[in-house]
C-alpha cells in the first residue's frame, strides 16, 4: 500500500514539475536527445558488425565441413583396405 500511495504523489509532483519547467524540460530534451541519437547509432553500428563477423564465421566453417567430408571419404576408403588386409592375414593362418 505504500508503494501505490509513494508512486502516486510521485506522478502527480512530476506532473506539477513538468507543467511548471515545461520549457526547461524542452530544453533538457534537446540537448540529450542528439546525445541518445548518437550512443544508440554507435550501438547499432557496433552489433550490426559484430553479426557480420558471425556470418562470416559461419561461411569459414561451412567451408571447412567440405574439406572434412574429403577427408573422412579418405579415411573410410583406407579402413576398409586395412580390413581386407587383416581378412587375408586371418585367412593364412
Amino acid at each position: 500500500m505504500k508503494t501505490l500511495i509513494g508512486g502516486a504523489v510521485a506522478a502527480v509532483l512530476g506532473l506539477i514539475g513538468l507543467s511548471v519547467w515545461f520549457g526547461e524540460f524542452l530544453q533538457l530534451l534537446a540537448g540529450a536527445l542528439p546525445v541518445m541519437l548518437l550512443l544508440g547509432g554507435g550501438l547499432a553500428l557496433y552489433l550490426g558488425f559484430d553479426e557480420l563477423k558471425d556470418t562470416w564465421k559461419k561461411d569459414d566453417s561451412a567451408a571447412d565441413v567440405g574439406t572434412v567430408d574429403d577427408d573422412s571419404e579418405k579415411y573410410k576408403k583406407e579402413i576398409d583396405d586395412l580390413k581386407k588386409e587383416v581378412e587375408t592375414l586371418k585367412a593364412e593362418k
